[in-house]
């Protein structure tokens, strides 16, 4: 006899949580997500369907296979999972479950998804983010981004949160985690490297007035680190010219 599973129908799609690496396309006009686990070799847009990792002609989820996007219940036991080492620079998505699923104790594994919203928690520093600048890893085509403080994006490719919503499109929210703790304001030497900012030239109507903030908060970091560029420049100049004399 074979075993079937108990099915639902709920009235609205049911809600999970769950983190992933926020990517970028290699040319800078795409955004998306890449996960923690076995899937993390296929990064997915706002909107998805899941595909099985192993090659099997069947279709996410499987009963006898593990295939499918995962999530948990709780958003709690989501957020628990960014303090572990090598999930400190993930992103916590707030989705909505679509298509098929199963429903387990505290997850559900399933078809499609939705994300909605992603929260980005505090720089390495403990400052808010305003960016999500390059992390230092990525996937063929797609480069991962974290956290960044306007004081630490520094020379890096970097995007600023409402930058990032808008590559991603399908009305997905990018918001800001408060600060961990008081942070003392950013003066450390830029690297002597060039960054381009994707995606901040021209903004979206409709922006509020933290958004705003954080676009202005960036564009004066790199006017900062340009200026201190151009003092180096200076002071070298100057040093050339007395040698020779």
């Amino acid at each position: 006899m074979r075993l079937r599973l108990p099915t639902e129908h709920p009235a609205e799609p049911p809600t999970g949580y769950k983190i992933a690496h926020p990517v970028l396309s290699q040319d800078g006009a795409r955004a998306g997500f890449t996960g923690v686990s076995l899937g993390g070799a296929l990064p997915y847009g706002v909107v998805a369907d899941a595909s099985c990792l192993y090659g099997r002609r069947h279709r996410p989820p499987a009963r006898l296979c593990d295939c499918g996007f995962h999530c948990v219940h709780d958003r709690a036991a989501a957020e628990a999972l960014l303090c572990t080492a090598e999930h400190r620079g993930a992103v916590l998505l707030e989705v909505t479950v679509l298509g098929a699923y199963i429903r387990f104790e505290h997850g559900f594994r399933y078809a499609r998804q939705r994300v909605r919203t992603a929260t980005v928690g505090p720089c390495g520093c403990g400052a808010p983010a305003v960016a999500l600048a390059d992390a230092g890893w990525g996937r063929p085509g797609r480069l991962a981004l974290a956290a960044a403080c306007a004081g630490c994006v520094r020379g890096r490719t970097s995007v600023t949160l409402a930058a990032f919503a808008r590559l991603a499109g399908k009305g997905l929210r990018v918001v800001a985690a408060p600060a961990v703790a008081p942070v003392a304001s950013a003066t450390a030497a830029a690297p002597a490297s060039v960054s381009r900012t994707v995606g901040a030239a021209a903004l979206p109507g409709g922006l509020g007035v933290p958004e705003l903030v954080a676009e202005a908060a960036l564009l004066q970091a790199r006017l900062d680190w340009f200026q201190s560029q151009l003092a180096r420049l200076g002071e070298h100049g100057t040093g050339g010219t007395a040698g020779r004399d």
